[in-house]
Parts: structure tokens; sequence; C-alpha cells
């Protein structure tokens, strides 16, 4: 098994939902559930903690845009509820739901690419501070 690995640009991987480490692999099993680990390299995916970034890119760039829409709708031709049915709830299925896994392998790959973790507190001991 390969032990070096040449960095890959995370937009390169994380985008196509392919493994941040040799970029053949999958990140997903099924449509957002990250696997334990590429089948490839064998990379442990228990790094990877995208949490709620991935909603809430959608929710600021995706949903917004949406729900303007439906206010537009409304506002301008008093539409009624089967109008906003066929229209504006397909819109925003449409634009809500396909970004998800791109943006969430996009995140989990910049995770392993910038070696991101939880953040620490760095402690100073006694000695060291200055009177």
């Amino acid at each position: 098994m390969q032990t070096e690995w040449p960095p890959i640009p995370p937009t390169t991987t994380g985008l196509k939902g392919r493994c941040p480490r040799c970029g053949q692999g999958h990140i997903f099993n099924g449509f957002l559930k990250i696997r334990p680990e590429c089948e490839v390299c064998g990379l442990d995916y228990g790094f990877a903690d995208p949490a709620d970034g991935p909603a809430f890119f959608v929710i600021c760039f995706a949903c917004v845009p949406s729900v303007l829409l439906g206010v537009w709708l409304e506002v301008q031709y008093s539409a009624p509820l089967w109008v906003h049915l066929l229209v504006t709830g397909p819109f925003m299925l449409a634009t809500c739901i396909p970004p998800l896994r791109p943006l969430k392998g996009w995140l989990v790959a910049s995770q392993y690419f910038y070696k991101a973790e939880e953040g620490k507190l760095a402690r100073t001991s006694p000695a060291s501070k200055e009177d």
C-alpha cells in the first residue's frame, strides 16, 4: 500500500464525493452518509465532521432565493396555493437538495486537506509567566 499521497485540492475530490487522500475511493455510502473508510486507500473517515455546514450553506444560498420567489409570486400575482405548490415547491427542492452532497464532500475533503481538528486551549505553565 502506498504510504505517501500527493495533496489533492478539496474542490477536485470533495465536490465529486471522492476520497480526499487518493481521489479514487468514495466518501459517501448513500446520499449523505459518510463511509467508515476509503475502499481504495483505507483512509479512516473518523476525522470527518462537517456537522451542519452543508445545510447552513444551502439555507444561505438556495433557500433564500426560493423564499423570495414564493414571496414575489404572492405579492405580484396573488398566486393561489396550487401555483405555489407547482412552482415554489419544486423550485425549492431543486435548489436545496442537490447541493447538499457536493458541499458535504467539499467540507470533508477540506478538513483532510487543511488538517482541521477540534480546537484546544493552549495552557501556559505558571513558571513561564512574566511578572
